[in-house]
Formats: structure tokens, sequence, C-alpha cells
């Protein structure tokens, strides 16, 4: 037990520090948002591990991409919010960063989930 916590303790990073975090464009991606579950810090391309957010690249109907984008500028605005904890979870088939993103033990995408603009991962259900 004390050693799964100390092992927690050294995977958690704090980030955001002095950091903004815009809606990623179409340019060179340093640190931005790119949707509902994915952003990047310091060239790093992270998805919040424990979520599944609606597409904005490729969605499926008017109504995914509503929800893509509002729950884009959320995700920007809880990033901004201040520093926020990263528990790396390894990487996903995309090359992506997997974390835990938190603030004060609070989960961003538990946050995302109980506002309804994200789902628990796993959940197949489509945005349509």
């Amino acid at each position: 037990m004390i050693a799964t916590a100390l092992a927690l303790s050294l995977a958690m990073q704090s980030a955001g520090e002095g950091r903004y975090f815009p809606i990623c464009g179409s340019g060179r991606r340093v640190t931005c948002v790119v949707d509902g579950d994915t952003f990047w810090l310091d060239r790093v391309k992270y998805r919040v591990a424990d979520i599944d957010a609606p597409e904005v690249g490729r969605p499926q109907c008017g109504a995914e991409a509503q929800l893509g984008e509002t729950a884009t500028y959320r995700l920007a605005q809880m990033l901004n919010g201040g520093p926020f904890q990263l528990v790396p979870q390894g990487t996903d088939r995309y090359g992506r960063t997997l974390a835990i993103v938190s603030r004060s033990g609070y989960s961003f995408g538990a946050q995302l989930v109980s506002e309804g603009l994200a789902r628990d991962w796993g959940d197949r259900r489509g945005w349509c």
C-alpha cells in the first residue's frame, strides 16, 4: 500500500502553472486544447484517460459537433483555471500520453461527465 502511494506521488506531475491553453488552430501545437479530451502541453499531446468526449474534427451529426465544441471550451476553461495534476497512465495507440487530470483531487474527466460534456471511458453510445 505504501509503495503504491509512493509510486503514485512520484508519477503525479504538477502542470499548468503560468500556462495559457487556447483552442488549437491549424498551426504548430505547443500548448493548446484540441477537443474535450485531448490537449497539448509543452509539445506533449495528452488524452484525458478516464473519459470520451464528442468529436470536433469529424463529428457524425450537428448535435455532436455542437457538444464537442462546448466540451472543448470547457476543458480549456478548466486547464486555464490554475495549476493541475497529471497522473500518467501510459500511452494510447496514437502515441498520446494518457493521464488523469485533476485539481485538488477532483478529476477534470469526472467534471466533464457530470456536466454531460463527456462519457466515462468505455461507454460506446453515439452522440447523435
